[in-house]
């Protein structure tokens, strides 16, 4: 059979796609509006997705308004770090003044153009947005990306990230891959459109369009059914059948090349081909698509000419009006498989003379015959360059790459576990933990440590802790004194893990972590931004109790105060400062710390550490009253969970402020979910944060015995952290339900660990313990006391629960109207904040008083989304529109779409405005 080509799909009209057209439409509409859109089409090879894109860029430019730019992945630039991003973002390069310095920075690291320290690579994220969005603001923008199958995963990642953070920037996205395609994974939660087959009747007219004679209405009912509507196949398959085939005069083939066969079609059609034009469609398979001064070069050296390329365009291999591209991203692929492994080595050997360095390193081990320890050096030198570019999957393959043409044993084991390393960098869990597996075996000392280390790290990001104190103090024992330095940072992880897996670890205990820190060698003059005095603390808590442990607590939030600089850590930094913190019922410390180092985070583009800081920072806000900036904050939290894949954001992070704000079936919902995880991962902590969070609901509602019955357990177990703060709890249920010796016990902790913090928090709240257990008029002055010291800390609720039950202890000895003066002001700063049933109860303790205390109505700043919250309170912090969008990862546009929002809600005409009205800016410009 003769092959002819099929006519290209994008000259020929489109038949049927009418859903798909019309949200292609959708988004143009919105994206003409000024807004964003993003889109991913998925499906099977030769299904339309591309024929689709083709639309897509028709519709742009019919009305000559939206300009429409185009990327293709390349299989043979899948290991080139952020090459893709680069070929996209090329023509805009001369805008990079636009970009502040520190974005401007990262995007000149990853692409190797500038010397520049690496950055987070959600740093690159935002300046990939940022230079998009800047060129969409003179006219709008549709960026279509063909083949996301083959795009580098940093491309991917950073073209994910972008995709999640557009709002109102006047461009949209529009994604085509393969199903099952590895970079869907990273598209997720994104509007995704599934390409099938064409139905019956448009496969059918698809498939007359191509043939020119008689058409047979059986033949065509078994080619659309052989075929599954698939386009490109039908397409082919009119171009190679026979006029008497198409007839029904004869028989077709048995079975149709279509699906995964239709490759193997391409590959016996290219085989007819001549030798050189075979050699030459080999090399245009090897180069990148965008490097064709290197595909001439390599062609000469092997003698071939541009002659070679005419078959290929007679044949429809090549695309006849781009000469060295192929017609279809499936020729490609059948032509490299179709090549013999020598074939393939002599064609990256001639590139390996004719590229650049790293390409040049990848060509000589592909060309590489067995192990070769010169091309594994070159190789390993090459991952470096990658890794100062932040390209970790690309330093990943290098490496791995090496180890495979390494001889020694011990080197390629030691290979292959910095290859899991940067796999685990990249993301790559799945690579990282077959990488260990070949590496373990033939790793010994500091080299079986890192791996182990490894290994703790892929169980911290599936937020299965149980067992990775005992895989952190296993690698510090493998390590004995020969790394001290390696040794603080694997039990500063392990500290992390054992406080949040509490009694639920396996194969060590809290105990025996923090005799490991204390037993282990340190450096006697640590920076001050060192955790180690953190460490110390917490692990003398541990070992030895409370007075030894929070004099050095103590001492470490201060040494991080007066710090002149803070770093953060492998495992975020803001985590152990928190549960430390805690402990002294020191807020201003938390909130001072962990606020620095969410600016920190936010500087380097660390997504995973800021999105943990700003539920910390959350925490601060709620305990002030001020819950619609703590909602803000969990927003943006799970805005950048959604862009990093971390799972431990969502509702669970708000079950305090579902408690606060009597929201029971959405904290019944998130607190079960905590019970599942706590169990399931061995999250100790959980169980106590969602004792915490049922116990305030149940205080605040006046069921103090159900309210007890959550807090017994994790009383009883009286482990750090957060149990200081279920002791003022235990005390008032135990007083209100009559069982007054748990709560004696819970009132002599108090004594004992309020009294060491010596905070105004924590003598506020063992003052009101003590006017809970005191006998007739003597609660009176501890009342005060507790009113007093709580008013000189950011604790609004708390000052607010001390008068409250200040007002019902006057109200029950009828001092009915020294009561009214603490209730109202109790009800006034429950009802202003939300904090729904303890307001209920002040105003329910007011009418007892004879005062009729009507609800309020809900302020305008409740109306305001918390993306807006926030937004307008870093503007009425000062911030100019450009450094709030650096701040929130969006663009200035975006910025501005949800500034003129509030304006309108508010019915503000300026900026300075803001603050007059919402009474309060509710969120620290230092976060």
């Amino acid at each position: 059979m003769v092959w002819r080509p099929a006519q290209p799909t994008f000259e020929r009209p489109m038949v049927g796609r009418h859903g798909e057209r019309e949200a292609i439409g959708r988004l143009l509409e919105a994206v003409r509006e000024g807004l964003s859109g993003v889109l991913v089409l998925t499906g099977e090879p030769g299904v339309g997705k591309t024929r689709l894109l083709d639309y897509a860029a028709e519709a742009a430019g019919a009305a000559g308004d939206v300009s429409a730019v185009r990327l293709v992945g390349v299989e043979s630039e899948t290991r080139l770090a952020y090459g893709a991003l680069h070929r996209l973002l090329r023509p805009f390069l001369t805008r990079l003044s636009v970009l502040p310095q520190r974005q401007r920075d990262a995007l000149n690291g990853a692409f190797g153009v500038a010397e520049a320290v690496p950055s987070d690579r959600y740093l690159v994220g935002l300046a990939a947005l940022t230079l998009l969005a800047d060129v969409a603001s003179e006219r709008p923008m549709l960026c279509l990306v063909d083949d996301v199958h083959w795009l580098d995963r940093e491309s991917a990642e950073t073209l994910a990230f972008v995709a999640r953070r557009l709002h109102a920037d006047a461009l949209g996205l529009v994604f085509a891959a393969r199903d099952g395609a590895a970079q869907l994974v990273l598209l997720e939660a994104l509007t995704t459109v599934p390409v099938r087959g064409l139905p019956a009747e448009e496969a059918g007219t698809l498939l007359a369009s191509a043939v020119e004679g008689f058409l047979n209405q059986a033949v065509t009912d078994q080619i659309v059914a052989g075929t599954g509507g698939n386009p490109l196949a039908l397409l082919e398959l009119a171009a190679q059948l026979g006029t008497e085939q198409l007839a029904g005069v004869a028989p077709l083939p048995e079975p149709l090349p279509v699906n995964s066969m239709l490759e193997r079609h391409f590959q016996r059609s290219i085989m007819a081909l001549p030798d050189d034009t075979r050699s030459l469609l080999l090399l245009v398979a090897t180069t990148p698509a965008d490097d064709r001064a290197t595909l001439w070069r390599a062609a000469g050296a092997l003698g071939l000419s541009f002659r070679a390329a005419v078959p290929a365009v007679a044949a429809g291999v090549l695309d006849h009006a781009r000469t060295a591209e192929f017609r279809h991203p499936l020729i490609r692929s059948a032509v490299y498989s179709a090549a013999s492994s020598a074939e393939r080595r002599r064609i990256h050997a001639v590139l390996a003379s004719t590229s650049a360095p790293d390409r040049r390193a990848w060509h000589r081990a592909e060309a590489a015959d067995g192990t070769d320890d010169e091309v594994a050096a070159d190789l390993e030198a090459a991952s470096e360059r990658a890794r100062s570019r932040g390209g970790h999957s690309e330093q990943a393959l290098f490496l791995s790459r090496a180890a495979e043409l390494t001889t020694d044993p011990a080197r390629r084991a030691e290979r292959l576990l910095s290859a899991a390393a940067a796999s685990l960098t990249s993301g790559d869990v799945a690579a990282t933990q077959s990488l260990l597996d070949l590496a373990t075996p033939d790793l010994t000392g500091s080299a079986r440590a890192r791996a182990t280390r490894i290994r703790a790290s892929v169980e911290m990001l599936h937020i299965r802790v149980a067992t990775v104190p005992a895989l952190l103090l296993d690698a510090v024992a493998e390590l004995g004194d020969t790394e001290p330095a390696m040794s603080w940072e694997l039990l500063h992880e392990a500290t992390h893990a054992a406080l949040v897996g509490g009694n639920l670890l396996v194969g060590t205990t809290r105990k025996q972590v923090a005799e490991a820190i204390l037993g282990a060698r340190r450096d006697p003059a640590p920076p001050s931004w060192s955790p180690a005095p953190l460490m110390l603390g917490l692990a003398r808590l541990i070992a030895f109790g409370h007075p030894l442990g929070v004099p050095a607590i103590r001492d470490g939030l201060r040494r991080l105060r007066d710090s002149a600089e803070l770093r953060e850590l492998n495992s975020p930094f803001s985590v152990i400062v928190t549960m430390a913190a805690d402990e002294l019922w020191d807020i201003e410390a938390k909130r001072e710390i962990v606020g620095r180092l969410a600016t920190v985070d936010r500087s380097a583009g660390a997504l995973y550490g800021l999105t943990l800081a700003l539920m910390v920072l959350a925490t601060t806000e709620m305990s002030e009253g001020r819950f619609a900036a703590a909602e803000a904050y969990y927003a943006e939290a799970d805005d950048y969970s959604a862009a990093t894949g971390f799972a431990g954001g969502g509702e669970i992070t708000r079950t305090l402020l579902y408690a606060w704000t009597g929201q029971e079936h959405k904290l019944l919902a998130a607190t079960g979910v905590m019970r599942e995880l706590a169990e399931s991962c061995g999250l100790g902590s959980q169980n106590r944060l969602a004792a915490h969070a049922l116990a305030v609901f149940e205080i605040g509602r006046g069921r103090h015995r159900e309210a007890l019955g959550q807090l017994l357990p994790p009383f009883a177990e009286d482990a750090p952290p957060y149990c200081n703060f279920l002791l003022p709890l235990v005390v008032e249920a135990g007083v209100r339900t009559g069982d007054r010796a748990v709560a004696a016990v819970a009132l002599e902790r108090m004594e004992e660990r309020a009294t060491l913090a010596g905070t105004p928090w924590a003598l506020g709240s063992l003052a009101r313990c003590r006017a809970l257990m005191a006998d007739s008029d003597d609660a009176e002055e501890s009342y005060r006391e507790s009113i007093d010291l709580l008013g000189k800390a950011p604790v609004a609720v708390e000052l607010a629960w001390s008068r409250l039950l200040f007002g019902e202890w006057l109200r029950r000895r009828r001092r009915r109207s020294e009561a009214r003066v603490q209730l109202r002001a109790a009800y006034e700063s429950f009802e202003t904040c939300g904090a729904v049933p303890f307001a209920e109860r002040a105003r329910a303790e007011l009418l007892a008083t004879g005062e009729k205390a009507r609800k309020r109505t809900v302020e305008t700043r409740l109306d305001l989304t918390p993306q807006e919250q926030r937004v307008a309170s870093l503007a009425a912090s000062g911030l100019t529109n450009t450094e709030i969008a650096s701040r929130l990862f969006v663009t200035t546009s975006t910025v501005e779409f949800h500034l003129n929002k509030v304006f309108r809600k508010l019915d503000i005409s300026s900026r300075k405005q803001i603050e007059s009205v919402l009474g309060e800016t509710g969120l620290e410009s230092t976060a």
